[in-house]
């Protein structure tokens, strides 16, 4: 039987029928229907934020929010994320500004941005890795000292918390991927915390065509709502989340036990303050000291029928899209992690028997 690098989340079967039971009734598919409304309160409350908009992807949230921000110019970021990041910067038709990460959390190196600042710069949009929570404090710093503007790719970090804050209170807002390899999904789906009420009624607008009654359309929009089926699984997996997530961290123990402490593994750090939702489980391999390279290691798994992930390889700033328009030997950090990670299988229902039949293969490489 396969083992894939993640496997979604979902209710029982008869609980997502009944939930969804009243469309039928209804017929009230999308449109910020009562479904969206509900999952849209329930999350407020359980990410601890004062508002928050739902969208149909992750993607979106982040596009749409650069975009209700008005931004102009450079925004400094990094190359170590999934490629949504990057190309919601350039889709927006401003310049990514890309620097290096730190070798132990993977989020962006703060010690370095203060040098990328020119005139042009208008905002930092970091990244949350794997559930490592970027340095918040000296960002709002950085930020407030030359009046820029922060969006928080938060993806990774669905339900987690920094010294008892909801992340998604962080910045001017924090964007959440509601992807089905989440450990929260909505099937697709995506949202965005904010804390200014105007750039809040501007994402709605954008996501909604503009439309604010039915004959009066007071802006130029897309069109990224949320539906209810979406919602309805939402609501679903909502009710199962904090299960989810424990059953999450015995899995990341059952691997630490396994893994911790052999020469040549670099295992994700447990940071401090930080309530974690342990979405993913990277192993950075030194083949020098291990013996064998993260691309050995991936090929040995997947001989096995067990899929890992080089996640993130290759570098945004390495994409074929951008032409090699960007030095990459300007994120050294960011580029050997990235030729070295491998993110290991990692779900709720992960039983720790496939557990120890991975790491056996990987110790086995010694």
């Amino acid at each position: 039987m396969k083992i894939q690098v993640t496997k979604s989340s979902m209710p029982p079967l008869n609980e997502y029928v009944e939930e969804i039971q009243d469309l039928w009734e209804s017929h009230w598919l999308t449109n910020m229907g009562v479904k969206h409304r509900k999952l849209q309160e329930e999350l407020k409350e359980y990410l601890g934020v004062n508002n928050i908009d739902l969208l149909t992807n992750g993607h979106m949230a982040l596009e749409l929010t650069l975009q209700a921000l008005n931004l102009q110019g450079e925004v400094i970021t990094t190359p170590f994320t999934f490629a949504s990041t990057t190309h919601a910067i350039v889709r927006n038709g401003l310049e990514p500004v890309f620097c290096d990460i730190n070798s132990d959390d993977y989020t962006i190196d703060v010690s370095k941005i203060e040098s990328l600042i020119t005139d042009r710069t208008c905002a930092i949009l970091p990244v949350h890795v794997y559930g490592n929570i970027c340095n918040i404090e000296e960002i709002d710093r950085i930020a407030k000292k030359y009046g820029l503007k922060v969006i928080y790719d938060a993806a990774h970090t669905f339900g987690e918390t920094y010294k008892g804050i909801g992340v998604g209170n962080f910045g001017d807002a924090s964007c959440f991927s509601f992807h089905a390899t989440k450990v929260f999904n909505t099937i697709e789906g995506g949202a965005v915390c904010y804390k200014d009420n105007e750039l809040g009624e501007k994402i709605y607008n954008l996501k909604n065509f503009g439309i604010r009654g039915t004959e009066c359309v007071e802006s130029v929009g897309a069109n990224a709502k949320m539906n209810e089926f979406q919602a309805a699984m939402g609501l679903c997996n909502l009710r199962h989340i904090d299960e989810e997530i424990l059953k999450r961290k015995k899995v990341v123990e059952r691997y630490r036990e396994r893994l911790a402490g052999v020469e040549g593994i670099q295992l994700n750090i447990e940071q401090e303050d930080v309530k974690s939702n342990y979405a993913y489980f990277p192993v950075v391999f030194d083949e020098k000291k291990f013996g064998k390279s993260r691309n050995e290691i991936l090929e040995s798994l997947k001989k096995q029928d067990i899929f890992s992930r080089k996640y993130f390889y290759p570098l945004t700033n390495t994409f074929e899209c951008f032409h090699k328009k960007y030095n990459v030997g300007q994120t050294p950090t960011a580029l050997h992690i990235s030729k070295r990670v491998l993110t290991l299988p990692l779900y709720a229902e992960l039983s720790f028997e496939d557990v120890d039949k991975i790491c056996d293969i990987i110790l086995d490489e010694i």
